[in-house]
């Protein structure tokens, strides 16, 4: 366990001064999980798409990207926690929630609450004989959890039209940006947002996430001068598709 938290330094690092890098070969079934709260529990799976076994680590955080193994206090038990993979094969994870035990660990249950999986892939030792001029590193991927009560009010699909738009200042003090408010209980995540003003268009690709009941300022860069307009957002379903939609900027 010390050995793989030590590796978490070299999680996420790019090189180009060597000839090769080795890559990521454990990919996640899925680019978000949801986790209703009145089931058991729910599986995750995974595949080692290389032709080289993986010694990987999983581990739940509560949004903080520099939350190592031991650290987390997700109230969630993963099994298996650290295992082998061999080249070609797959493995499901267990994924359990815990939090009713503790009562500071209970989650609302009038809206959503998200956490995130963090699946940590360690390829085998290099050989010896093999060229000089490769790095090999850990590779962390890290995916939402949506934890989702029962009997919550809408639907998650219906969620992104009922979210209301305004032009405020830039947090920066350059231009301006996008606050979205988001009335509903479930989490909104966009892939991206387009503003249309005046014959204008400014562009946010890389996307945000508003919570429940919450408020989030999303960067739109270039933009400024912008009192009216449409707001065209393609949004992020349970299953990684696309909900697009437009709406109107509040004055």
């Amino acid at each position: 366990m010390k050995t793989m938290a030590r590796l978490l330094a070299g999680v996420g690092l790019a090189c180009a001064l060597f000839a090769s890098v080795a890559q990521a070969s454990v990919t996640i079934g899925g680019t978000r999980v949801v986790y209703p709260l009145d089931q058991r529990e729910v599986t995750v799976k995974l595949n080692n798409d290389s032709r080289a076994p993986s010694l990987v680590q999983v581990w739940m955080d509560d949004g903080n990207v520099d939350t190592k193994p031991g650290d987390s206090k997700a109230p969630f038990v993963i099994t298996p926690p650290i295992f082998r993979m061999d080249a070609g094969k797959s493995q499901t994870l267990r994924v359990m929630y815990s939090g009713d035990a503790l009562p500071q660990d209970r989650l609302p249950q009038d809206r959503e609450s998200v956490y995130w999986l963090n699946v940590l892939d360690v390829p085998p030792k290099a050989d010896a004989k093999a060229d000089a001029n490769t790095l090999q590193f850990a590779y962390r991927t890290r995916i939402k959890v949506f934890v989702r009560p029962p009997k919550l009010q809408g639907t998650p699909d219906e969620a992104p039209r009922q979210l209301d738009w305004k032009v405020v200042p830039a947090p920066e003090g350059k231009g301006q940006a996008l606050a979205v408010s988001n009335p509903t209980a479930y989490h909104v995540s966009f892939s991206e947002i387009r503003v249309s003003s005046n014959g204008a268009t400014y562009k946010n690709d890389r996307g945000g996430m508003v919570a429940p009941r919450g408020k989030e300022i999303i960067a739109v860069p270039q933009m400024n001068g912008v009192k009216s307009g449409k707001v065209h957002y393609v949004a992020i379903n349970d299953f990684g598709g696309a909900i697009e939609g437009d709406a109107d900027i509040a004055p």
